[in-house]
């Protein structure tokens, strides 16, 4: 049933455009959004609910684990964890991204592990763009073994699946669209991106107060290796630090919702709308 794992493979390309009764989109108001730059904070953990319908699959957790600054650019090492709910029919899914990033810019460093019955695999891109090449390596663990070890041509600087969720986070509030250059699934495509000034009110279970959120939406004409393809949308708080609230996308077999669950973030609870 590889199929149905495909809709939390989903999850961590940017977002969404599927059908729940609850959260809604209550209304829209004229813009005030937050002026850029946007914040991230390490230590700062953020958990999804995804939905099926009015099925829940399991949960995605998001992690920012390290900041550096090098040359006058920072650095950000984050994680993701893609994990089904135990008793859901033909899926046992427990998968780990990671994604080394400049400022959301391009990504210096991605790795996928996902655990198989027997063993883990791996796949890992090294990006090296002063010489202009990505270094692909894909393999197992338990015993260790290496499947693919290759270097094709790199002409941009360009996104991974998870860097591109943060580049898509820290864009937020400024009305443009973008075609934004990435390297999926050992391929070079381009994943359109429209941003908006006005500012949604979304409602969410966690909280009992209406949320102001930015909008974005897009179209991804490939099939990623979470299963994202066609449309999505998402919505960010309008706050200083973007936090994704709801997001909606289309999958290969029919169309999945994320919703903020829970949050560790230090001094911060989702800001409340104000008419």
């Amino acid at each position: 049933m590889k199929t149905l794992e495909k809709f939390l493979f989903s999850i961590l390309f940017v977002y969404f455009s599927g059908f729940s009764t609850s959260p809604e989109l209550l209304g829209i108001k004229e813009a005030r959004n937050f002026q850029l730059p946007r914040e991230m904070h390490v230590g700062e953990e953020i958990t999804y609910v995804v939905k099926y319908g009015l099925f829940k699959l399991g949960e995605v957790k998001l992690q920012i684990l390290e900041r550096k600054e090098k040359n006058e650019s920072v650095f950000y090492k984050t994680r993701a964890y893609i994990d089904s709910y135990s008793g859901i029919p033909f899926v046992d899914l427990h998968q780990i991204y990671e994604s080394d990033f400049n400022s959301g810019e391009f990504s210096n460093y991605f790795r996928h592990t996902e655990r198989e019955k027997d063993y883990v695999k791996f796949t890992e891109y090294f990006f090296d763009y002063t010489n202009k090449t990505v270094h692909i390596k894909k393999g197992k663990y338990k015993p260790y073994q290496i499947w693919t070890d290759s270097t094709t041509e790199v002409n941009n600087y360009c996104q991974d699946g998870l860097s591109l969720f943060y580049y898509a986070r820290l864009n937020t509030g400024i009305k443009k669209s973008v075609g934004v250059p990435c390297f999926i699934t050992e391929k070079f495509v381009s994943t359109k991106i429209n941003f908006y000034d006005t500012i949604d009110k979304i409602s969410i279970g966690a909280v009992d107060y209406d949320i102001p959120c930015c909008h974005l939406d897009g179209y991804a004409d490939f099939v990623s290796i979470f299963g994202l393809t066609g449309n999505f949308e998402g919505w960010f708080t309008n706050d200083e630090h973007a936090v994704p609230t709801i997001a909606k996308m289309k999958v290969v077999i029919g169309n999945v919702t994320l919703e903020l669950k829970s949050w560790r973030k230090k001094n911060w609870s989702p800001p409340k709308f104000n008419s």
